[in-house]
């Protein structure tokens, strides 16, 4: 008896961190994100920077993308955290940045943009899974 509690415990934990992220539903979230940036194979960068690589990335650091100067100076190292506060309100968080955007404030959203974004490495290729 006590195994098959374990057991429904494991699958329940299991179940529920793959419910927390969905990648497939972040691409969807990602349609407000395209009008100015791209990611994968060939993103260019467009309004905004391609956002490749983005997890571990330094803020204001694409080659070729005019950042503000107050993106560059930010101190910003991408990574969940700082993309899932940045996300819900860029001007808060970064005054001064050119990112005009009212930010996205559903959390279930905001993790599956993250799963979406996050899966991509700096040449657009996405990671491998487990990795």
């Amino acid at each position: 008896m006590r195994i098959v509690f374990i057991v429904a415990v494991m699958i329940g934990i299991a179940t529920g961190t793959a419910a927390a992220q969905d990648a497939a539903k972040g691409e969807q979230v990602f349609t407000v994100c395209r009008p100015c940036h791209a990611v994968g194979p060939n993103a260019p960068n467009m309004l905004g920077p391609e956002l490749n690589g983005l997890d571990g990335r330094h803020s204001g650091s694409v080659p070729g993308y005019p950042y503000s100067e107050a993106n560059k100076k930010s101190g910003i190292v991408w990574n969940e955290a700082t993309f899932k506060q940045y996300i819900k309100d860029p001007q808060a968080m970064v005054p001064g940045t050119k990112m005009f955007f009212a930010g996205i404030k559903d959390q279930q959203e905001i993790n599956d943009l993250w799963a979406y974004i996050s899966q991509f490495n700096a040449d657009g290729t996405m990671k491998k899974v487990g990795k």
